[in-house]
Parts: structure tokens; sequence; C-alpha cells
């Protein structure tokens, strides 16, 4: 997690038991589960509205190359009838 050892995390929590005292931890570890619920959900919604826009894009180049495509074919049949 984080590339955070477990002997880490067990000192980060020992140091935060300490600093913040047991009745504000569970509070706090509460808050801070919430803030990373939020975050998580606001970077999905962020990555789909990116993938979403990447395959507009993609759609509306591969209309452009059809529309050309189409284009250049009206153009060697008219150049056949000719």
């Amino acid at each position: 997690m984080f590339g955070i050892g477990t002997s880490e995390l067990l000192l980060i929590l020992v140091v935060a038991l300490i600093v913040l005292g047991p009745k504000n931890l569970p509070k706090i570890a509460n808050t801070l589960g919430k803030a990373m619920g939020q975050f998580q959900k606001a970077s999905r919604d962020f990555q789909r509205t990116i993938n979403t826009e990447i395959a507009l894009e993609e759609e509306q180049e591969r209309k452009k190359q059809e529309e050309a495509q189409k284009a250049d074919n009206a153009k060697s049949a008219d150049k056949d009838k000719a």
C-alpha cells in the first residue's frame, strides 16, 4: 500500500495514536476514509471522462477518414467516366 511496509505502517499508527490521542483517532480515521473514498470516486470519474473524450475524438477521426475515402472514390469514378 503506497510502498509502505508493515513495520512502517505500524510505526505511523503508533505515532498517530500518541499525537492524536485514543479519543480523536477513530474520528480522524473515519474522516480520512471518507476523503479517500471521495478522491477515488473523483479519480474514476475523471478517468471515465478522459476515456469518453478519447473515444469521441477517435470516432470523429474515423469519420473524417471515411469521408475522405468516399471523396477520393468519387473523384476516381468521375475520372473513369471522363
